[in-house]
């Protein structure tokens, strides 16, 4: 029986902790955001979910209301945190729902942990390399100047740009106050805004950082190959998930089906969340058990 509503967790997470919220009973489906948001990015469609599941989503270390521990908050350690909190949970026959930065992460948890995995859902998620050419004349203004250790701090850390500027404009609808505020509370002083200033520089553009690079390039060379089942959910116009990346994506991947969302930008549980509920609905109520 689902829940009306989602209950709220606590679980110690190596040296620290991480948040969730959960609805629903059954296999675990697990919902990973990226930056700069957290669980509530899921607010709209954990409901759903959890009409075929253990609808599970946390927060992201350094994120939500999950612990700030003192940390480089690069994507290895956001590796560690997430493989600790899918063992505390001891999680099994997951579906994983993933957007931005969650792609990656989730990626590289199936990739390494595939007998644990029964599906993945993908939308405006990292899950292979990227070029600066294939980036548009804004897009490469707006991250070479966020990748800049001066620049970025000072829009990121010190000026929130991420969050009242770059957020906004990556979402296809004006946010309520309400919904800025939630957005905006995890990151009340400068040191907080440290783990969303970060990730702009996480991004493996040609190659670097070239750590990054190697696992998302693994992550992507299993995403296409992996018979694991897959979803991948794109809007219009999107911003990672874009027309020429769609069809990058879907040549010569295994198992994988695609379906459009409706207009949106990049925050699309923010843009088209009945769209999401309806299309991954589709796809759970199809995926064997």
């Amino acid at each position: 029986m689902t829940t009306t509503a989602p209950s709220s967790h606590r679980t110690p997470v190596l040296d620290s902790h991480m948040h969730h919220v959960e609805m629903g009973e059954g296999q675990p489906i697990v919902h990973l955001h990226g930056n700069p948001t957290s669980s509530y990015l899921w607010r709209r469609i954990l409901p759903s979910s959890a009409r075929y599941g253990r609808a599970i989503a946390p927060d992201l270390i350094g994120f939500g209301q999950s612990g700030k521990p003192d940390l480089a908050y690069r994507f290895a350690d956001h590796e560690r945190y997430v493989d600790a909190f899918m063992d505390a949970l001891a999680l099994d026959g997951v579906v994983l729902v993933l957007h931005d930065w969650g792609g990656a992460l989730g990626l590289s948890w199936a990739r390494r942990h595939a007998h644990r995995v029964r599906g993945i859902v993908v939308m405006e998620a990292v899950v292979k390399p990227v070029s600066w050419s294939a980036a548009n004349l804004q897009e490469r203004l707006l991250f070479k100047a966020m990748r800049h250790p001066r620049i970025g701090d000072w829009l990121n850390v010190r000026n929130r740009f991420f969050l009242t500027v770059a957020m906004p404009r990556m979402t296809a609808r004006t946010l309520s106050g309400e919904e800025r505020d939630t957005y905006l509370a995890p990151f009340p002083t400068a040191e907080s805004r440290r783990p969303i200033a970060r990730w702009p520089r996480e991004i493996p553009f040609d190659g670097e950082p070239a750590d990054v690079h190697e696992v998302v390039a693994a992550n992507y060379d299993w995403f296409k190959t992996s018979a694991v089942p897959k979803l991948l959910l794109h809007a219009d116009p999107g911003m990672i998930f874009k027309t020429s990346e769609v069809a990058l994506i879907a040549d010569g991947a295994t198992n994988l089906t695609i379906r459009p969302l409706g207009k949106g930008l990049h925050y699309v549980q923010e843009d088209v969340p009945e769209a999401i509920n309806n299309e991954v609905g589709r796809w759970l109520a199809d995926l064997p058990s």
